[in-house]
């Protein structure tokens, strides 16, 4: 059968030139595309030219130059050309602080575009041109030192006095880890010494150590009127718990001494009283005082003289320990007397103070001293010797097995050095562990017991030896060979390992983190996300709290607050304590149960004792033991409205405004004010004519005539006003004097708000430059370097991918670990 032939539209000819016309279209159609995306490019960025022109070149040209700043020449087409000046102005934009008060300003809706276009230019840019920054040479600081040392060894923190061994670390960028910042002397090598000979003798043991005397004060205004402790009993009042290392199996005395005035006479003697000594919860020793003892069973006042000087110079126990570490209660057992007549309000460390001498006061605890050991039974079995000696030499023949003690010695050694050098330990590694071992062994061949001796002591040489290594002291980080000058790569695992480790324990990494980086599986996602979130569960997260919030949220500084007793009479050391407390529970709060970090702002809910929930007007709230409360009061709500942030950021006798608009600015907005000029006159309390007072808004009004501070202050001050009910105490408050307070503000963009409430209100309008603000704070912290103008892309995608979670803090902190500037780095 013939074929049909083939119509001319089918021919191979005619299907070519079809083929040819539709890419041809298809040229014509992206062309066309790109025609339209050039077109809108140009238009956006001949628009933003625009805004920019009308509101911002008028003051920031290469003719005024305000602030340093000149944007009429630089090309709004190209952020990333001018990455650093673009971020800045991003920065101010965002915060809605340009342009200033007074002067023209566009819509919102304008501005919002003209931010985002910006942003998204700086993004494209540093996608093409990565740099996730180079991290230094970085020091353990005096707190990574310490967990570091009690992760390795299992020495409790509490055996080891770092403050005294260590000096303090400078600061920077808010934080003591940064490594810009962590340098060394030849006086902290000698700190670095000092420390390592002690902990490594306290790791071991020392079978010939010598008593001595420890004393344990309790602060002398601390009002001792409840349960002190979690660790002391139920029914009890005042006193203290102790957590003391005792070195040695063997007998220890217990001295106690009461509180006494400054003419020395024990206080609270009207009465019968008890003292109880306690030992890891079980008593240990009694004593009664005060009372004359007569023969009915009363007991009267005892006169003031001689005697109670000597009240409690029989106070002394000797009781037989285990080596380690223990924990030492003192108390009194609780004795419920309210005299009938009219309510005596509560007593406060002040009012203590000025009652001293008055033999009916409650007594009090002054001191604890702890000596020993005396008639030693031996080293006993502590966890630190636990941890350490994973083999022990045993000598199965006369001739003792030498290589078995050295093979013991290197295992021991070697495992150490892996843990504290954070890697893989080598031969060489090894081998210089060994060779100091056997230099300090002090074998004299007298018998198993001097074989003992020398064998532990040559263990104890080697861990001091491994606890001054630069491999320990320092986190290094080398750059992998053959690569160009400043190329972008990813850490190995080893070294992400310890990234994440002294991120979010401030330590070293752990049996489990280490194998996997070792196993190379860390790079992995999965692997990654799943160690974080079990390390966030791991209760050395802890260290985010004591390290991260108490420095970015100046929980550190709680610790000076002394308000003037003249002025807050009420206040008391046991409230300083407290407001401290509630914010490290608040704060651990957050991160256990993976919430908002919104909450910060907007959380009901916060932690009081008695003492404190009577300064905040909350009910029904007994005892010194805290607990979490919900909040009916909304100025209460969120870090605002505690006690801690309030304190520090006053002054012993007043509130301060600019403080606290300062710490807003800088904690929460990220919007630091310039520091003032150096010829700026401090606020002085001034009166008027009549001699009335002048409110803090009064005085602040007058500052601000000063055209040099007004600048700064119309940022500032508003903030600081909308907080001024709290007092300098925190305690709330409706007049300052016999004048209203007046906690209104406007911002320099026409916000207007009164009070706490609307100030949190509009800061959580704007949630993604608080996130934005938290984010970076924790970069710095993560990286232990200052962030960039090159770092913030990065903060943004972070922001971006943590919004579907409502910025939840595991989302931040798996977008930190997960971004460039922590996974990567840049060569030389």
């Amino acid at each position: 059968m013939n074929k049909p032939a083939l119509p001319a539209s089918a021919s191979p000819s005619f299907t070519k030139l079809r083929a040819r016309l539709r890419v041809a279209a298809l040229l014509f159609g992206y062309l066309v595309f790109l025609s339209a995306a050039s077109y809108a490019q140009q238009t956006a960025a001949t628009e933003q030219r625009a805004v920019l022109n009308r509101y911002c070149v008028t003051c920031h040209n290469e003719k005024l130059k305000t602030a340093g700043l000149m944007l009429d020449h630089l090309d709004v087409k190209d952020p990333g050309a001018a990455a650093e000046t673009w971020e800045k102005v991003v920065k101010k934009l965002r915060a809605s602080q340009m342009p200033p008060s007074g002067a023209p300003r566009p819509a919102e809706s304008v501005l919002a575009s003209l931010v985002d276009d910006l942003e998204t230019g700086l993004d494209q840019a540093a996608a093409t041109s990565l740099n996730p920054g180079r991290t230094i040479l970085h020091r353990l600081n005096r707190n990574e030192y310490a967990a570091a040392v009690g992760d390795l060894l299992g020495v409790d923190p509490g055996a080891i006095d770092m403050q005294a061994l260590l000096p303090a670390d400078d600061a920077g960028y808010g934080f003591d880890n940064i490594g810009d910042v962590l340098t060394v002397s030849p006086l902290l090598m000698e700190g670095y010494l000092s420390a390592a000979r002690k902990i490594s003798r306290l790791a071991v043991g020392n079978r010939n150590a010598q008593p001595v005397s420890e004393t344990y004060e309790s602060p002398k205004y601390e009002l001792q009127n409840g349960r002190m402790s979690e660790d002391l009993p139920f029914g009890s009042r005042g006193g203290t718990s102790i957590r003391h290392f005792f070195p040695l199996d063997g007998e220890y005395t217990i001295k106690i001494r009461l509180q006494r005035n400054a003419d020395y006479y024990v206080l609270g003697l009207a009465a019968r009283r008890q003292i109880e000594v306690r030992l890891d919860g079980a008593r240990i020793g009694a004593f009664a005082f005060g009372g004359s003892g007569d023969e009915d069973g009363t007991f009267g006042a005892t006169s003031f003289g001689s005697s109670e000087a000597r009240e409690d110079a029989d106070f002394e126990v000797r009781a037989s320990v285990r080596a380690g570490m223990r924990a030492l209660g003192v108390t009194f057992p609780n004795v419920t007397l309210e005299p009938e007549g009219v309510y005596l309000p509560p007593v406060t460390d002040y009012g203590y103070a000025m009652d001293y001498g008055n033999p009916d006061v409650e007594p009090a605890l002054g001191s604890v001293t702890i000596a020993g050991p005396y008639d030693a039974k031996g080293l006993g079995e502590t966890a630190s010797r636990e941890r350490i000696f994973t083999c022990r030499p045993t000598p199965s023949l006369p001739s003792f097995a030498a290589d078995a003690e050295r093979q013991c010695a290197a295992r021991i050694l070697s495992t150490l050095a892996r843990r504290a050098y954070r890697r893989p330990v080598t031969a060489e590694d090894t081998a210089d562990l060994m060779e100091i071992y056997t230099t300090s062994r002090s074998m004299d061949g007298n018998g198993m017991g001097a074989a003992m001796g020398g064998f532990e002591e040559g263990i104890q040489t080697g861990i001091q030896r491994i606890l001054v290594d630069p491999e320990f002291l320092f986190r290094i980080e080398r750059d992998p060979s053959g690569l160009p000058p400043r190329t972008a790569y990813r850490v190995n695992d080893i070294e992400l390992a310890s990234r994440l480790s002294f991120f979010l324990w401030s330590s070293i990494p752990d049996e489990e983190l280490l194998t996997v980086a070792e196993r190379g599986r860390l790079q992995d996602p999965a692997v990654l996300e799943g160690q974080v979130r079990r390390m966030l569960a791991d209760p050395r997260s802890a260290a985010l709290v004591e390290n991260f919030a108490g420095q970015w949220l100046y929980l550190r500084n709680v610790k000076a607050v002394w308000p003037n007793p003249d002025v807050f009479p009420d206040f008391s050391a046991n409230l300083r304590h407290a407001f401290q407390a509630e914010s490290e529970l608040f704060f651990e709060s957050m991160l256990r149960e993976d919430r908002s970090v919104l909450d910060l702002l907007r959380a009901d809910y916060t932690y009081v004792n008695e003492p404190l929930a009577r300064h905040y007007g909350i009910p029904n709230v007994y005892g010194n033991h805290f607990r979490r409360v919900p909040l009916t009061d909304e100025n209460r709500h969120g870090l605002l409205g505690q006690g801690s942030i309030l304190s520090v950021t006053s002054y012993a006798t007043r509130t301060s405004p600019v403080m606290r608009g300062k710490w807003v600015l800088e904690q929460l907005m990220g919007t630091p004010p310039p520091p003032p000029p150096p010829d700026v006159p401090s606020l002085e309390e001034k009166n008027e004519e009549n001699g009335r007072s002048l409110t803090m808004r009064e005085q602040m009004e007058r500052h601000r005539v000063n055209p040099a501070c007004a600048s700064c202050h119309k940022i500032m001050d508003p903030l600081g006003f909308a907080l001024d009910n709290f007092d300098a105490t925190g305690r709330w408050r409706e007049m300052e004097g016999n004048t209203p307070i007046d906690s209104s503000g406007i911002l320099p963009d026409g916000t207007e708000f009164h009070g706490p409430v609307e100030l949190r209100n509009h800061l959580l309008k704007r949630p993604e430059q608080i996130v934005h603000t938290i984010t970076e704070k924790l970069l710095t912290y993560a990286l232990g370097r200052g962030v960039e103008y090159y770092d913030v892309p990065a903060i943004r995608k972070i922001i971006r991918d943590a919004r579907p979670t409502d910025y939840r803090w595991s989302s931040l902190i798996l977008g930190i670990v997960d971004s460039p500037p922590f996974r990567m780095r840049r060569t030389r």
